[in-house]
């Protein structure tokens, strides 16, 4: 494999520590315990047509994972919202596209910020404070309409998953499994429980009910875990949170993936298996629906 050059990084906007830049040319120290350790936390908003999507719940996390790492967070929301449109619109500048932002991601970082390598949490450090803007690829039309095929493995990262820390290595090892399958993710399992998926929340549809492991230290708490609950509740579609068993995964009517770029996406093969009658069925079509209308704000 060819490791791309640092000139064919896009030259797109970013935020470092204060001041705006471009990908190429934001540097922070190797002592960056963000670099030495993975210490500090991150987020993702979703950005349609240049309006940031339900930012308030994205804040809400970030704040619970910052402090969790005992990390103050640097900034106010109403900072973190202003350099977020600052970077959709230099972002549209950047690639002649103004009048028509696109749909982005905006992706936040914290880390506890740059001291001499030490286990310990030290106190008294500046957080580096990184933003980036990404365009989204959302799934395809093929996607939406036949769902994608997963794979399922056992969940073997830590017991702190409720953090979204920037600490990813499991999720890398897991999200491999599903593309050494050739699979679009890995739904893993806590010895005979659902979790979640490398880089989703997963969702089982059993006559007509909506159902989603608890939010513990276990799972991270999408932000469509209130965003579907709400949809489920306007729709008149049943909605629980509990542990869901492996059994009762693999006789699921219908199973689902939700993120910020998977939005809300069926899977209609688990481990070379149907799910279901090997189709997206109607809960999906609701909540995808519905799912559109609230981006719209309606």
């Amino acid at each position: 494999m060819t490791l791309s050059p640092a000139n064919a990084l896009p030259d797109t906007p970013c935020y470092l520590n204060g001041d705006y830049s471009t990908l190429r040319h934001a540097k922070i120290s190797v002592l960056d315990r963000g670099f030495i350790f993975g210490d500090g936390v991150y987020e993702v908003v979703p950005a349609y047509a240049g309006k940031l999507f339900r930012f308030d719940q994205h804040m809400a996390r970030l704040d619970r994972s910052l402090a969790e790492l005992r990390i103050t967070n640097p900034l106010t929301q109403g900072q973190w919202h202003d350099i977020a449109i600052k970077l959709i619109a230099d972002y549209a500048a950047s690639t002649g596209s103004e009048t028509e932002q696109g749909n982005q991601l905006i992706y936040i970082q914290v880390s506890r910020g740059v001291a001499m390598r030490d286990h310990s949490m030290l106190p008294g450090l500046t957080p580096t404070v990184f933003i980036m803007v990404n365009p989204m690829k959302l799934p395809s039309h093929q996607q939406r309409a036949e769902g994608v095929a997963c794979v399922s493995a056992g969940d073997f990262r830590w017991e702190k998953a409720h953090i979204k820390s920037t600490s990813l290595l499991g999720a890398v090892f897991s999200r491999q499994i599903s593309v050494d399958a050739g699979a679009l993710e890995t739904v893993m399992f806590r010895g005979d429980y659902l979790s979640e998926a490398a880089a989703s929340n997963v969702w089982l549809v059993r006559q007509g009910k909506v159902m989603g492991p608890p939010k513990d230290q276990l799972v991270l708490e999408g932000i469509r875990y209130g965003l579907i609950e709400e949809i489920c509740r306007v729709a008149g579609i049943g909605f629980e949170l509990r542990r869901i068993s492996r059994a009762e995964v693999l006789a699921a009517d219908e199973l689902l993936l939700t993120s910020a770029t998977k939005e809300v996406l069926p899977i209609t093969l688990l481990d070379g298996q149907p799910v279901g009658n090997g189709r997206p069925g109607p809960v999906y079509a609701k909540l995808y629906a519905a799912y559109q209308m609230a981006k719209q704000g309606t």
